[in-house]
């Protein structure tokens, strides 16, 4: 059967199938509903793909996915420069932004996670210290996932910031007036971020507490 269809569909429905979510029959349908589609449109498509990493550089302060460096959020001056939430992926942004939240962001890039050999050292744990090192930062807001990996993620950066607030006199400076924060239950536990409602998560972060 699969002799019976074209090489360049099969190749194609193979490329969707590797996609999170997309299942061998999603993939054939989708690669089916492109061959309905104006030819043109299938073009714009492509050179949206094709253009996805070569137009998007990473922001040197938050770390997030953008097309300027400053991205626009860290080089937004009304935005509040003493709140930095700390979130795991680049989408974990866009899920924050639409509850109207006007601080500032540090991705990780993932979380702590020993099963599959990601540590705090293959995260950008050491640029969020040192911006908190510096003057200025007054919030800490921990918006990891409400996952295990994400638990411990927040738990080792809250137990890293008040071991040097206790031991180093530069620290104890700087962060005399620190909070550490964690976003509220109102997400489920095991759930992602990402897919969160507005709702949902405006009342998490209103309800964050010192972590």
């Amino acid at each position: 059967m699969a002799g019976s269809i074209p090489k360049s569909v099969r190749d194609l429905i193979e490329e969707f199938g590797k996609l999170p979510g997309i299942g061998p029959k999603t993939a054939s349908r989708l690669t089916f509903y492109l061959l309905t589609k104006p030819e043109e449109d299938v073009e714009r498509l492509a050179k949206s793909v094709d253009g996805l990493k070569k137009n998007l550089i990473i922001c040197s302060e938050c770390y997030n996915i953008a097309e300027s460096d400053p991205c626009s959020i860290c080089g937004d001056q009304a935005r509040e420069k003493e709140k930095v939430c700390v979130v795991e992926e680049p989408l974990d942004v866009v899920a924050i932004e639409k509850t109207g939240f006007d601080g500032r962001y540090h991705v990780l890039g993932g979380v702590i996670s020993p099963i599959n050999g990601i540590g705090p050292e293959n995260l950008r744990m050491a640029e969020l210290f040192n911006r908190i090192k510096g003057k200025g930062v007054k919030e800490v807001i921990l918006a990891t996932d409400p996952s295990l990996e994400g638990e411990a993620t927040a738990m080792y950066i809250s137990n890293y910031v008040a071991k040097f607030k206790s031991q180093s006199a530069s620290w104890r400076t700087n962060l005399k007036n620190l909070k550490v924060t964690r976003i509220a239950r109102g997400l489920p536990v095991g759930g992602d971020l990402e897919y969160a409602d507005e709702m949902t998560l405006t009342r998490a972060l209103e309800g964050r507490k010192e972590y």
